[in-house]
């Protein structure tokens, strides 16, 4: 059982408490006072277990879609807030989520900034996004890059709303004080390669012979659902299956065979039809939303009832176990490449 602290408070006195209020006037503090919160046994996060049905917010992200438009609002999202962290603008300790709205004939200005974001799209029949003079059109399941400092805009030139779950890792970027961002000097950039030119450079490993690796970030943006969806078809009827993840994959870099961009990780697991994981947990607090199907996890002791499309969060290092009754697909993200290029990242079964 863990331990309280490994460095529990000196008990007070008139004294002390003198000398740290002289302290606190020089702007310094004792370091015993907070050691064991600075140096805890066990990760501690403010992120709490938490679960957005989607069939709650989508009436929400309508009403927004009549309140203000998509040129208003740059960007119409509704931030996922974590329960144990409200007003702070973030789904994990260090990264942001949200569901995002473009309804028929909107697009949105274009504009970029270090902050490195992802899409997992939920609704679509036409919508697009583009990335630095590339469109990509957005079907259900598809997951897409922008990667940090990329020109990037959204459309929806069909009829009926696009939607999907972005992540991105601005907790981080602001944590270094490293925020940039800026407008395209048009109010949307132009089209300059034809849809699909990235997937089929680097995504059929090849690459052209002139390549020259720039930036961090996957060279392709677009990763289409229905190949991946295949993929972990076929592992599956291959065998053998993981007994707590059912069949796991992770979206790669191809250039690098890492993750598609330097601080988040993407997944996308298949549970089959009766599947009942075993329990586990990492130091990455991690968000899932629901591609397909129904199911159950249980979080750290609680137990949270998914439905296609919906969103949940498991904590750092809170034991995790899915279970279902028939096929489900599960999209996730972390910041487990950010852990791993620090050395911190853990995980245990």
């Amino acid at each position: 059982m863990e331990a309280a602290t490994l460095y529990p408070k000196p008990e007070s006195s008139p004294e002390r408490e003198g000398f740290y209020r002289r302290l606190r006037q020089l702007s310094a503090a004792p370091v015993w006072e907070s050691l064991g919160d600075l140096i805890p046994t066990q990760p501690r996060p403010a992120c709490v277990p938490a679960l957005w049905r989607y069939a709650e917010l989508r009436p929400m992200l309508m009403e927004a879609g009549r309140l203000i438009s998509a040129r208003e609002a740059a960007r119409r999202v509704l931030i996922l807030e974590n329960p144990g962290m409200p007003g702070a603008a973030r789904i994990t300790g260090s990264l942001y989520a949200g569901l995002q709205l473009v309804l028929p004939g909107e697009d949105t200005p274009t504009h970029r900034h270090t902050a490195s974001a992802l899409r997992f799209v939920i609704e679509s029949n036409g919508g697009y996004t583009a990335v630095d003079g590339e469109r990509a059109t957005m079907r259900p399941g598809d997951f897409i890059l922008t990667p940090s400092w990329t020109f990037h805009d959204h459309g929806n030139p069909g009829s009926e709303p696009v939607v999907w779950l972005d992540g991105l890792d601005l907790p981080i970027v602001n944590m270094f004080d490293t925020g940039f961002a800026e407008h395209y000097p048009e109010e949307t950039q132009p089209v300059t390669r034809r849809e699909g030119d990235s997937l089929l450079r680097y995504g059929s490993n090849m690459f052209p012979v002139e390549y020259n690796r720039d930036g961090m970030a996957a060279p392709i943006f677009t990763y289409p659902y229905s190949r991946s969806r295949e993929t972990l078809q076929q592992l599956y009827k291959n065998g053998p299956l993981d007994p707590r993840r059912g069949v796991k994959m992770q979206y790669i870099n191809p250039v690098t065979g890492g993750s598609p961009m330097p601080a988040i990780a993407a997944f996308l697991q298949l549970l089959p039809a009766g599947f009942n994981g075993q329990p586990y947990r990492s130091t990455d607090a991690t968000i899932f939303c629901a591609a397909e199907g129904s199911g159950t996890s249980r979080i750290g002791g609680e137990t949270f009832e998914w439905r296609r499309h919906d969103i949940f969060v498991v904590p750092s290092w809170r034991h995790v176990s899915h279970s279902v009754e028939q096929d489900a697909v599960l999209f996730s993200f972390s910041d487990r490449p950010a852990q791993k290029a620090l050395g911190l990242w853990r995980e245990e079964a």
